[in-house]
């Protein structure tokens, strides 16, 4: 993969020879046949980047079982599970974003920062700080997913700071901002793409509706705009509309596309795209998959046999396992990190939605909780929606500040 300094170069940087044989030297040297039956041994780090979103398509999200051909182990019958928002179709232009990276980004976020924001007014008035405008301050703080311990944060020291003291609604949003992008700021990092690793193999996990296969999509028209060799392979096998929809970005972004008949064995489906993209010098691939509930042990375990099956073509991919949260889930969206990180080893996560819901503190929390790397997150259906994370920047814009 030949050096571009563009917009997916902002996004993932490549790691050197040099950094790579530091991290290989920290690593006991592992056999490819145990590589092949451990799920869990994968090398971390994934992609991002944006271009356009489309329109909803209206059809039903299937999510099936799959039994990787290459793998010998029982087969079982597919279990379709109903997509409750279906990704949309990506559409021939694009308007152009209004202003700036950070006036999209606090246009995409002014329903969480209304949320959090809205309030600070009423509450904050020129009588001094005491104890009860503190838990309305606390409710407020919770309300927008922020989380507890992000809350008992700014609540103590405001507590400590400006305890019985005069204080303004913009002081109060100054101390959010600064103790949310202290949280942030560990898990605003690159991703790495080794240049010893090609192709780089990029496994795209989440549930139903979470945005995997338009996320795919951006990335891989960035990419191939920044002259990478980009393979998509679409991993989501019972659902055409998913299929349909990967090829056509793939088409546009002029990436080598490969799938599957409906209902075909997913795995088996990874197996021959690598083997494809290791003869044809393919840069990185993405490796879409069906949709699944993080609950379904049985279709989580069809995750793990992927990768195995991954590993048996070449031995220490996926080099990035990228977890897409869809922000309207709240709550829901920290037990999704736990348990896909379990499963197939997430390396670092994009979260979608953001401009349509108040939860956005979600990112906050799921940061503070688990300090997986954030690459970028989407505030919209814009060519620039998908943005590199920033933390100081979303912290600002989250707690309502310029």
């Amino acid at each position: 993969m030949s050096e571009k300094r563009g917009f997916f170069s902002r996004l993932f940087r490549r790691r050197s020879s040099v950094e790579e044989k530091k991290v290989e030297e920290q690593q006991p040297p592992a056999e490819a046949a145990e590589a092949a039956e451990t799920a869990e041994q994968l090398v971390p780090e994934p992609e991002t980047t944006p271009i356009p979103e489309p329109e909803r398509v209206p059809e039903p999200e299937l999510v099936a079982e799959v039994e990787p051909v290459p793998e010998p182990e029982p087969e079982h019958e597919p279990e379709p599970e109903h997509e409750p928002e279906s990704e949309p179709e990506p559409r021939e232009e694009e308007r152009p974003a209004k202003g700036g990276l950070f006036a999209r980004l606090k246009q995409g976020l002014s329903k969480t920062s209304n949320r959090l924001t809205g309030g600070l007014f009423g509450i904050f008035t020129k009588r001094k700080l005491d104890d009860e405008m503190l838990q309305d301050l606390e409710d407020i703080l919770i309300q927008a997913d922020l989380g507890f311990d992000m809350t008992e944060r700014i609540i103590e020291r405001l507590r400590k700071e400006r305890f019985d003291k005069d204080i303004s609604p913009q002081e109060v949003q100054e101390v959010m901002a600064e103790e949310i992008a202290k949280v942030l700021q560990p898990v605003q990092q690159p991703f790495e793409m080794a240049v010893e690793h090609k192709p780089f193999v990029v496994l795209v996990v989440g549930v139903n509706g979470s945005g995997k296969t338009t996320t795919i999509g951006k990335l891989a028209a960035i990419a191939t705009r920044e002259g990478h060799k980009v393979m998509l392979v679409a991993g989501d096998t019972f659902r055409a509309a998913a299929v349909e929809q990967l090829k056509v970005w793939a088409e546009r972004a002029g990436a080598d596309f490969m799938s599957a008949e409906t209902g075909a064995d997913a795995a088996a489906l990874a197996y021959d795209a690598l083997e494809k993209a290791k003869k044809e010098g393919v840069d990185i691939v993405f490796m879409d998959t069906a949709g699944r509930l993080q609950n379904r042990k049985e279709l989580m375990d069809e995750l793990a046999k992927i990768v195995r099956v991954m590993k048996k073509v070449i031995p220490d991919a996926p080099h990035a396992v990228l977890l897409v949260l869809d922000a309207t889930t709240g709550q829901n969206a920290m037990n999704q990190v736990k348990v896909f990180r379990e499963v197939v080893g997430v390396t670092g996560l994009i979260m979608t939605k953001l401009d349509g819901t108040a939860r956005g503190g979600i990112l906050v929390a799921i940061a503070n909780e688990h300090k997986l790397p954030v690459y970028a997150i989407g505030v919209g259906e814009g060519i620039d929606d998908l943005q590199p994370f920033d933390a100081k920047a979303f912290a600002r814009a989250i707690a309502g500040l310029e």
